[in-house]
């Protein structure tokens, strides 16, 4: 079922949108096609290209970083045994920590305090030195990182007694917060023991710290450039650096991005046991992608509406003879024979529409034939009718029988004959079958006036018009008719007093015209006299006189067309009304018969 009405739907599509739809459908799925698997390439090839470059620049920031380590071993190294530190001594085995270390006098103080500041500005002031005296003195402090909290002792920590003991010279730190310093910032360290150069004893343990900022520095550039995250792990998977410090560790395992929607590089250290991990959201390169996916795009939207006028031009160029066809089958529906247009065509529908044409011709000749037929017919009926009385002999018949009324004081006489010559005048007027509503309301009085005498006042009319509806123009002699079958239907046939109801308004959109409606308070009609009527209007049966209700249908339907008519309804017991719908307007200055 469901289909029946889809395919019912796509039958009242008009066929130049049906061109258009199949012309798009061939166009649009190609270039759709090859638009996706465009973008979908250029993706492949920028995630690749990514790829290899994130990893370049892991390697590379791997090996800046084990450098920078290598850098630290060295000086910790060298400054632990006071070599080339720059500081004039007298001796060869005077060294500076390890005389500061047995002796914290102040000229030792000084001496190493200038060697290892003297250290830490040829490298950088991101390190510092804490040198912590195993041999009961002072603890040396040299570092650009103020105040130092002085109420802090390493040589608490697990790792400081672990180191003190064992056989190793020095050990790494993993990333943790400096307690020594009250800015409690994070940091690397290393740390190496102090020898006695003679004994081998150990002396003190120094400590390199490296500020964290190196390495933030080398992220941040990152992130510039490539909008990436950098995270070092250790070995048992702990985070020993991230840009964001809340992170650091944890581990990385829980809180490692989808591979599906981020690019992930992994590089491990040389000298160390950690590794990098660099990784970028795949929505980051949109920078470039969106370049590529736009000009793929601008492409195909310019070759779409390229092809897109092509086919509404060739399909409008295909329709636009049927188009022609269907205003001229419209124009011909409407009456409008004058207004059909050749189509100079001389395909299947230029041969269709010469056809149409021809027919179109032949069915106005018949048309035109047979309305003049028709008002032929009905002036017949109307002379014949006239014919039926000589007008000047009963003018002047009637016209001595009221004069002999008045004579002998018979007023009902006088009036009744007054009624009747006014009808036959007005029947017999020859300036035409239009006349106003008021004439024929008029018309209509005298009529009744005869009625009455006939039913001993037992039937009256009562008027209702619009004032503005008075001059409009209608047929002469269509009400009459519609009366008398009222009072012969509906009214004789009562006890109490019967009223002839004749309402005058406008329809409910003006210019859709006036409505004339008589209605009685009759018996009404039973089944078998309302199909009886039904046929004397529709003109089914011949009963009844020539102007009757055939022809007052007839009449207007030859004068305004068959928009315009007689209808009317019956309640058996309540009584019956016609209605007669006319046009609004001028007088007619034609004839109507």
């Amino acid at each position: 079922m469901e289909n029946i009405v889809k395919r019912k739907r796509f039958s009242f599509i008009s066929i130049k949108t049906k061109i258009l739809i199949i012309c798009l459908i061939v166009v649009i799925l190609p270039i759709f096609v090859m638009t996706v698997n465009s973008y979908l390439s250029s993706q492949r090839l920028l995630e690749q290209k990514y790829t290899e470059l994130l990893m370049d620049i892991a390697n590379q920031t791997n090996v800046r970083i084990d450098e920078y380590l290598k850098e630290i071993e060295k000086i910790s190294l060298v400054a632990s045994f006071g070599m080339n530190s720059g500081v004039k001594v007298e001796k060869e085995d005077n060294y500076p920590l390890q005389n500061y270390l047995r002796n914290d006098n102040e000229e030792n103080k000084n001496a190493a305090y200038a060697m290892l500041m003297n250290y830490m500005m040829m490298k950088d002031r991101e390190i510092s030195f804490y040198v912590y005296n195993l041999n009961g003195g002072k603890d040396l402090f040299v570092g650009s990182d103020l105040p130092y909290d002085y109420s802090y002792n390493a040589k608490e920590e697990e790792w400081f007694k672990f180191f003190q003991v064992s056989n190793s010279k020095m050990m790494t730190l993993d990333t943790h917060v400096d307690q020594q310093t009250m800015s409690k910032k994070l940091a690397i360290a290393h740390a190496r023991k102090i020898l006695d150069v003679d004994s081998g004893t150990v002396l003190g343990i120094m400590v390199v710290r490296i500020d964290l900022g190196v390495i933030d520095v080398v992220n941040s550039r990152l992130q510039q450039a490539l909008r990436s995250r950098f995270t070092i792990v250790d070995e048992v998977d702990n985070i020993i650096y991230n840009s964001d410090t809340s992170l650091i560790g944890l581990k990385f395992s829980s809180i490692r991005p989808d591979h599906n929607t981020n690019i992930i590089v992994e590089s491990s250290f040389e000298r160390q046991r950690w590794t990098t991990y660099l990784y970028m959201p795949m929505s980051e390169l949109s920078a470039e992608g969106d370049i590529l996916r736009n000009n793929v795009y601008v492409l195909a939207l310019l070759m779409l509406l390229f092809l897109v006028i092509i086919s509404a031009f060739l399909s409008n160029m295909m329709t636009r003879p049927i188009k022609k066809l269907m205003s001229n089958i419209l124009q011909v529906e409407k009456g409008q024979f004058e207004q059909v247009e050749d189509i100079a065509s001389r395909d299947e529908i230029g041969l269709l529409s010469t056809r149409f044409n021809r027919m179109s011709h032949e069915l106005k000749r018949l048309v035109t034939q047979i309305q003049q037929e028709e008002k032929e017919k009905a002036a017949a009926e109307i002379r014949a009718l006239q014919s039926q009385i000589n007008p000047h002999f009963l003018y002047n018949t009637l016209g001595s029988v009221k004069w002999i009324a008045s004579m002998q004081r018979a007023d009902a006489i006088v009036e009744i004959t007054e009624a009747l010559i006014a009808m036959l005048r007005y029947a017999a007027r020859a300036e035409g079958a239009m006349v106003s509503v008021r004439e024929e309301l008029d018309n209509l009085k005298n009529y009744m006036t005869i009625q009455q005498v006939r039913y001993y006042n037992r039937i009256r009319m009562d008027v209702m018009a619009d004032e503005e509806l008075l001059d409009q123009s209608m047929p002469k002699l269509i009400l009459q008719p519609l009366v008398e079958n009222a009072i012969f239907h509906g009214l004789a046939e009562i006890e109490e007093d019967g009223v002839v109801t004749i309402r005058v308004a406008w329809e409910a959109n003006k210019s859709d015209g006036f409505v004339i409606e008589v209605h009685d308070n009759g018996v009404g009609m039973d089944e078998e006299t309302y199909l009886l009527i039904e046929e004397l209007i529709s003109g089914e049966s011949n009963s009844g006189s020539s102007i009757g209700l055939y022809n007052v249908k007839r009449r207007i339907e030859l004068h305004y067309g068959s928009r315009y008519g007689v209808e009317f309804e019956s309640i058996e017991g309540k009584g019956t009304a016609f209605r007669i719908h006319l046009p609004s307007g001028e007088r007619s200055k034609g004839e109507i018969v």
